[in-house]
C-alpha cells in the first residue's frame, strides 16, 4: 500500500461525507475503505467475519480516518435496514454507497445445482439489488448521492467462473444502467466497476504458479495483473466530483484485458 498511498489522489469534496461499503472487510472493498478515510470520508466498514471488520477499522483509525463497523448479510434485507439505520445515527445520511459484497467460483454449469444458482445469484445480485434498495431513498429525499456497484470481467466475456456468477455480474451491469438512467433527475449517480485479474487474498491467482500468474498477466495489455488498489483508486474517482458527469458507466479495470 505505501507505494500508492505515497502518491493518493486528494478529493477535497470527499471530505466529511459518509461511506457503506459492503463487502468492506477484505479485498478490494477494505483497500477501499482505507483510501476513502485517507480522503476524510467518515467510512462504515460491512462484512460478515467480525474479526476481519475491526482490522480494518483498526487499519483506519491509528492514521486519523473515522470508521465503525458493520456486520450483516447483504442478502437479508432487514439487516440491511438495520445497518443503514445505525451508519445513520452514528455518522449521518449516506452520500455514497459502494456495494461491493458478493463473490463466486468455477463450476461447469451441468454440475451447478438449483440451490447453487440460487445462492450466487443472491449472493451478487440479489444483494445488490437490496442494499440498493435499502439506500436510495433517503439519496433521492436530499437530492444528491453517489452509487458505485460491481460487476466483473466474468460479466462482461464468458471465462471459466460458474454461468451463475457470470449471469448475476452481467445482471448487475445492467441494474446500474437502469438505476442510473431512473435517478439521474434527483441527482443521485449510479457507476458500476467491473474488475479483472484482481490479486486479492481469495483470489485463484494465487493458487497457481508464479509462472502461470505471468503467463495471466502477459494477457493483459499493461502487462501485469491488478492489485486491490487500481479498482479502489477507480471507484474514488466515480465517486469524488471530478466524475460529476458520469452516470451509468461501467468501468473495466482490466489492464486493457476487456475494451467494450
Amino acid at each position: 500500500m505505501e507505494k500508492i498511498i505515497a502518491s493518493l489522489p486528494t478529493y477535497p469534496d470527499l471530505a466529511g461525507k459518509v461511506a457503506v461499503v459492503t463487502g468492506g472487510s477484505r479485498g478490494i472493498g477494505a483497500t477501499t475503505c482505507r483510501l476513502l478515510a485517507a480522503n476524510g470520508v467518515k467510512v462504515v466498514v460491512n462484512g460478515r467475519d467480525e474479526a476481519a471488520i475491526s482490522a480494518v477499522v483498526g487499519a483506519i483509525k491509528p492514521n486519523g480516518g473515522q470508521a465503525i463497523g458493520i456486520s450483516a448479510d447483504c442478502t437479508d434485507f432487514a439487516a440491511i435496514e438495520a445497518m443503514r439505520r445505525e451508519a445513520e445515527q452514528v455518522f449521518g445520511p449516506v452520500d455514497i454507497l459502494i456495494a461491493y459484497a458478493g463473490g463466486g467460483g468455477p463450476k461447469p454449469i451441468t454440475e451447478i445445482t438449483e440451490e447453487e444458482w440460487r445462492s450466487t445469484v443472491d449472493a451478487n445480485l440479489t444483494s445488490t439489488f437490496l442494499t440498493v434498495k435499502s439506500f436510495l431513498p433517503g439519496m433521492i429525499e436530499r437530492q444528491h448521492g453517489t452509487i458505485v456497484t460491481t460487476s466483473s470481467s466474468a460479466g462482461r466475456l464468458p471465462g471459466r467462473v460458474s454461468a451463475a456468477y457470470a449471469a448475476a455480474k452481467a445482471g448487475i451491469v445492467m441494474f446500474s444502467r437502469h438505476i442510473a438512467n431512473e435517478v439521474g433527475q434527483y441527482g443521485v449517480r449510479v457507476n458500476c466497476v467491473s474488475p479483472g485479474a484482481i490479486l486479492t487474498e481469495r483470489s485463484p491467482l494465487h493458487q497457481i504458479s508464479e509462472e502461470q500468474r505471468q503467463q495471466v498477466a502477459a494477457t493483459h495489455p499493461l502487462g501485469r495483473l491488478g492489485e486491490p488498489e487500481d479498482v479502489a483508486l477507480a471507484t474514488l474517482f466515480l465517486v469524488s466530483d471530478s466524475a460529476a458527469w458520469l452516470t451509468g458507466i461501467t468501468l473495466d479495470v482490466t489492464g486493457g484485458k476487456i475494451m467494450l
